[in-house]
């Protein structure tokens, strides 16, 4: 990635769906930070909740003093979530949330259950235990993770049913204690079914498993709806994470929501209630509680699940075309809202070309033609036409369209633009000189 010419430049400012290099160029983030920028770059608001807090000289740390900063996000988010979602807690990221919300579940059942289930194509983080929890993810090394993982397939309640099957115990009872799941995968643009995610509520039900989705990803209106999951009216985990977006593009926050008596048979009592925390020195801040107040507030009132909705309304059919006009490039197109992936192949003659053009020793992975591509594509958006774009590391590496939800619907057709008269040079070109000018140099010969 840091061959691409965004690796090397500096930025001089940012502002919306923007960025101002110091070389003079303009750039458009069709990026959306990866998730953490729905409210697009330095948004006023949220800047100008911060400066508020700092003038104040509001007090940040809050571990012995009660904060009403953390009070009132927790507040909020319980007015905005579904069912019984109200017990909130706010680490830093999205890792921790997650790792948080199967620390909950463990307890839950007193750790008298040993089994937790994901999907193959899961991303949860990279720590020891959400690395644990991530699945078709590459990895050159492995760490030792939580025990008693088990795979079940994306989407396939079957799978699922099996899993949970095959873990009985000697007398009968369930050792399953949570099941986890992105309702929309971000990394892959796939996506459950409403009568999957309702099956595996049932399942859990029946079984008495702790369900948790993570929407850490697609929360606070990426695909058009609040949350993915509320799309489907009634459906109701029994644990949420969120991150990203959450903190405004400023603030370094997650949360884990937890039905209530989920987390208070867990935790409410005093000898337990001390047993999940960060560390005593950055749970909460003020700031950080402050900004992502605001930044649900933006969501809410300017309305992000409508304006990922009118972003889809030109990106998906603008996509299509672009689709149908080169058919032997672009493979398949997969979104909702404003999360697309775009599929890049080429077929074969095009990866025997990347594998030929390949320094020698770097296309172990056999993905690399397929990122190769990719990559020579992004590369050719940010020079040619000032669109900055990504691609994902896990499933089948799709060049992302992911822009901030400030974009203007004319930004969305300049992406669109740029990106047919991209493919347009046709990938032998594309791929010969990104290559020649980009990889080549970066490696000695035979490295």
């Amino acid at each position: 990635m840091t061959s691409f010419g965004f690796g090397r430049e500096l930025v001089e400012r940012a502002e919306g769906a923007w960025i101002w290099t110091r070389g003079g160029r303009r750039i458009l983030d069709f990026t959306g930070g990866v998730g953490v920028l729905n409210h697009g770059h330095n948004h006023p608001r949220i800047l100008a909740a911060r400066e508020r807090f700092q003038q104040a000289r509001r007090m940040e740390v809050h571990k012995t003093y009660f904060s009403p900063y953390v009070a009132a996000l927790g507040h909020n988010l319980a007015q905005l979530l579904p069912g019984d979602l109200t017990m909130s807690f706010f680490p830093n990221s999205g890792a921790e949330a997650v790792e948080g919300a199967v620390k909950l579940a463990y307890k839950y059942h007193g750790g008298r259950r040993q089994r937790i289930l994901r999907a193959d194509i899961a991303f949860h983080g990279k720590l020891l235990g959400s690395g644990a929890l991530t699945g078709a993810h590459d990895h050159s090394f492995r760490f030792p993770g939580i025990p008693g993982v088990v795979t079940y397939s994306y989407g396939d309640l079957e799978s699922v049913r099996a899993a949970v099957a095959s873990a009985r115990t000697p007398g009968g009872g369930c050792d399953v204690y949570a099941i986890l799941v992105e309702p929309f995968s971000a990394s892959t643009m796939r996506w459950c079914s409403e009568e999957f995610l309702r099956g595996l509520r049932e399942l859990c039900d029946a079984h008495d498993i702790v369900l948790v989705f993570d929407e850490i990803y697609t929360g606070w209106g990426k695909t058009g709806s609040l949350f993915y999951f509320m799309r489907h009216a009634g459906l109701i985990p029994d644990v949420l994470t969120t991150s990203k977006s959450f903190g405004g593009g400023k603030s370094s926050i997650s949360a884990y929501i937890a039905r209530e008596p989920v987390f208070r048979k867990a935790y409410d009592n005093l000898t337990d209630s001390l047993l999940h925390s960060t560390s005593t020195t950055y749970y909460g801040f003020g700031e950080e509680t402050a900004t992502a107040i605001e930044a649900v507030n933006i969501a809410v009132e300017d309305d992000y699940p409508r304006r990922a909705r009118e972003i889809e309304r030109v990106l998906a059919p603008g996509l299509e075309r672009v689709r149908k006009e080169y058919p032997d490039t672009v493979a398949a197109v997969r979104g909702a809202g404003a999360l697309y992936g775009i599929f890049l192949d080429g077929g074969p003659k095009i990866l025997d070309l990347a594998a030929r053009l390949a320094p020698v020793g770097i296309a172990r992975d056999p993905n690399f033609r397929v990122k190769l591509i990719t990559c020579a594509v992004i590369d050719a958006l940010y020079r040619d036409h000032g669109i900055y774009a990504y691609y994902t590391l896990n499933g089948d590496n799709p060049l992302v369209a992911a822009p901030p939800l400030v974009v203007e619907p004319a930004d969305v057709e300049y992406f669109l633009d740029g990106l047919a008269a991209t493919l347009a040079q046709g990938l032998p070109r594309l791929l010969t000189r990104f290559v020649r000018e980009k990889v080549a140099p970066r490696w000695p010969s035979g490295s």
